[in-house]
């Protein structure tokens, strides 16, 4: 499923127009993206977690040549699925 298919779905699931599905989907991302950019977790009870954990600098490989390359350290968006979402998935 796509962006597209998911926005279809919540329209019609929750009877209304596309174009409001949209903007609740915008209003989604936008909120989720600032929480997250200010190392705020977002949990939504029943579906997951999202949190920003720090990815430590490493040093790689890189794979055509074989030569050791550095990795820089970053922040990355973790996902924890919640139980419900586990049971669905699981069944």
């Amino acid at each position: 499923m796509n962006k597209t298919e998911l926005i279809d779905a919540i329209a019609k699931d929750a009877k209304i127009s596309k174009n409001q599905a949209n903007e609740v989907m915008s209003a989604l991302e936008k909120n989720l993206q600032g929480a997250l950019s200010k190392g705020d977790k977002v949990t939504l009870v029943g579906f997951g977690t999202f949190s920003v954990s720090q990815r430590a600098a490493r040093t790689g490989r890189n794979p055509q040549t074989g030569k050791p390359i550095k990795i820089a350290a970053k922040k990355v968006v973790r996902f924890a699925p919640g139980k419900a979402l586990k049971d669905a998935v699981a069944k």
